[in-house]
């Protein structure tokens, strides 16, 4: 089954990727799609169970037991856990300190991909994660990179009420073995450190129409 129109956004933590997805996602009127809430929320219902996210045994049975659904909610990815929303949870201090650990599980991965992709048969999406354009959809033409300078990152980070290591979540991104924290060979590349998001935007837009897209003006959605 051929899939819809996906954009691809991925950047290291607080790059502000996700802003500019949700926004770009927004101006052209498809669905955003934000796969980091998705393992925060596996990380929530992990931490919750009282089970250490280090124990990667543990955590697969858990989630052998465990229902997961994938939705939409007002042009949005929304995900429930055993019926639970976990959504006031996910920048929790637990979550942010747990959440790596869970997303090296080979095993977790493959598992959240695979309810990633089904969002791509039925809608057009604007996709920001880790490894969207790497290994989700490397079929995608449509790939950008944002990324910051790690003291704009780590403000970033702090503005949040975030007070993790940039550094360390990077290294342990970066160093998993199973899909890294890469830069796709064919992405666009996007420093946005003194960029505003609709300056991101901006220029995510204009490459889109440099690959072809047509941008409809009046109301900012994709021709076909």
């Amino acid at each position: 089954m051929e899939n819809h129109l996906v954009i691809a956004i991925d950047g290291p933590a607080a790059s502000g990727k996700s802003s500019v997805a949700r926004a770009l996602a927004r101006r052209l009127e498809i669905l955003y799609v934000n796969t980091g809430a998705m393992y925060r929320a596996v990380t929530w219902h992990v931490v919750a169970s009282g089970i250490s996210s280090k124990d990667s045994e543990a955590v697969l049975k858990l989630l052998g037991e465990t229902r997961i659904v994938c939705g939409v909610y007002e042009g949005q990815s929304n995900i429930l856990i055993n019926g639970a929303d976990p959504n006031p949870y996910l920048l929790s201090e637990e979550v942010n300190a747990n959440v790596s650990n869970i997303a090296t599980i080979p095993e977790v991965r493959r598992q959240l991909v695979d309810l990633q992709r089904v969002y791509a048969v039925d809608f057009d999406n604007v996709m920001e994660g880790r490894d969207i354009g790497s290994a989700v959809f490397p079929e995608t033409p449509y790939k950008f990179y944002i990324d910051a300078s790690p003291e704009v990152r780590l403000m970033r980070r702090q503005r949040q009420g975030l007070q993790d290591s940039i550094s360390a979540r990077d290294r342990q991104d970066s160093s998993r073995r199973t899909s890294p924290l890469i830069i796709a060979e064919d992405a666009h590349v996007i420093d946005s450190s003194h960029l505003t998001i609709d300056g991101v935007v901006g220029e995510i837009i204009g490459r889109l129409k440099l690959k072809g897209l047509k941008i409809l003006d009046c109301t900012s959605r994709i021709a076909a």
